[in-house]
């Protein structure tokens, strides 16, 4: 009797000789790999870029400056990198903007090896760093989100963002005790390495799969039909507004008033590199749950896990112990990704894939708008009202806020599909349970 052929997947491989589960891709593989190599050195080159700026004689104003000017060009350009990366191929958009970021890490490394850098050069190479990421980010979550399709895609962003946020920990941790023990020039220059070694795996995403672009009416057009998705659904716009507060506010105390408080209570950058990495250690476990549980109502349970995030500024604000400020990272990191997953998995419910990075953008662009004010003004407010009152009054707003959001009736209401949403669906309808959303789906196990 003939022997039956192997099944094959898409791209000719045995799926018996396999070890992937059905929905990690070829394309998904190459997406987490590249995220793992860019949270390694990212999570360092946080901790890096603050002391490095600290050991050239800058104080918490120049902190918060040097991370202002690496946020206000991704403010400035997401929009624009979004209706990109809808247009051309989104792995090239990828690629270039990697090259970017290694180049201005890379020369912001030689200046700290080298001699003292200049405060406009530190906020020169963190604006190009910023441009680099304004045109990834849409690119990345459009990408990811058309590599995984299905009742599994929420444990494929679970899974994707566990081997992400551990890497970061890992980066967080390693970078904080190579800062403390080699000074924070080779930290950058590890993360430099790293984005060369992403920009690489990258360039072999296949987007066959992507049906081609229909030309539009231009750019302006583009941001206009995204603006127009974008502002249709309440719980996509109410959560973007939360979070334009809550980020701004989590950024001045992580980047400005942690190191701050690390440096006059805590010991150091290897305290606050190993604070930081509880929290990443925090959004991993928070990630293994959500590969388990899949919550019926996606953004309610989400919100929810929220609050928690004001734990950190209040913790410093005291501030507590470090081994007490490592169980608030973790807490806070572990709730917060809880977010993270039922997020993403509700922009790919809802979103269609063609308008996926103008929507993301639309997205980033709500959630880091006022982050360059906050850490901008994160010196000023320390002097004026005192650094305990600041960090007291970041916690307050991330409360504030997240109460505000469940007053808003799709947040609490949208259910997770078991089917995709319907192409060309947009607006509030697309925002609305289908027949197949009021089966139980939720729960561990």
């Amino acid at each position: 009797m003939a022997s039956r052929p192997l099944p094959v997947d898409s791209h000719g491989v045995p799926t018996t000789l396999s070890r992937r589960p059905a929905w990690a891709g070829r394309n998904y593989s190459l997406l987490t790999a590249a995220a793992v190599v860019t949270s390694l050195g990212s999570g360092g080159a946080l901790v890096a870029a603050a002391f490095a700026v600290l050991e050239a004689g800058g104080d918490g104003g120049d902190v918060g400056l040097v991370a202002a000017a690496r946020t206000l060009p991704l403010v400035l350009f997401l929009l624009i990198g979004g209706a990109v990366a809808d247009r051309l191929p989104r792995h090239r958009v990828m690629v270039a903007a990697n090259a970017l970021n290694c180049l201005s890490q890379a020369v912001f490394a030689v200046l700290v090896l080298t001699g003292d850098p200049l405060l406009w050069h530190m906020m020169l190479l963190a604006a190009l760093g910023g441009t680099g990421q304004a045109f990834f980010g849409p690119a990345a979550e459009g990408m990811l989100m058309s590599s995984v399709e299905g009742e599994q895609a929420g444990r494929a962003f679970a899974v994707f963002r566990m081997a992400m946020q551990g890497a970061g920990l890992g980066g967080a941790a390693l970078g904080g005790a190579m800062v403390a023990a080699m000074g924070p020039g080779w930290v950058l220059a590890a993360d430099a390495a790293a984005f060369a070694v992403a920009g690489a795996l990258r360039a072999f995403l296949d987007v066959g799969h992507i049906p081609p672009r229909v030309p539009g009416g231009g750019l302006l057009a583009d941001l206009r039909e995204g603006w127009r998705e974008f502002a249709g659904r309440p719980w996509l716009w109410g959560i973007v507004v939360q979070f334009s507060v809550a980020n701004a506010v989590v950024a001045a105390a992580d980047a400005v008033y942690g190191p701050l408080v690390a440096r006059d209570h805590l010991g150091g950058a290897g305290p606050w590199g190993l604070a930081l990495g509880a929290f990443g250690a925090g959004t991993v476990a928070g990630a293994l749950l959500m590969t388990r549980w899949k919550p019926r109502r996606l953004l309610l349970a989400g919100t929810l896990c929220v609050f928690p995030l004001a734990l950190p500024s209040a913790a410093l604000a005291v501030p507590v112990p470090i081994g007490v400020l490592f169980a608030v990272m973790f807490v806070a990191g572990a709730t917060v990704e809880v977010f993270g997953v039922s997020w993403m998995t509700a922009l790919h419910q809802e979103i269609p894939e063609a308008k996926l990075s103008r929507v993301s953008a639309y997205d980033w662009f709500g959630s880091v708008a006022f982050v360059p004010l906050a850490t901008a003004a994160a010196g000023p407010a320390e002097d004026a009202f005192g650094r305990t009152a600041a960090l007291w009054g970041c916690a307050a707003l991330v409360v504030l806020v997240t109460a505000a959001v469940l007053c808003v009736p799709d947040v609490r209401n949208l259910r997770r599909r078991t089917t995709p949403v319907a192409k060309g669906v947009t607006g509030e309808a697309a925002g609305q349970p289908s027949a197949d959303a009021e089966r139980p789906v939720g729960g561990l196990g």
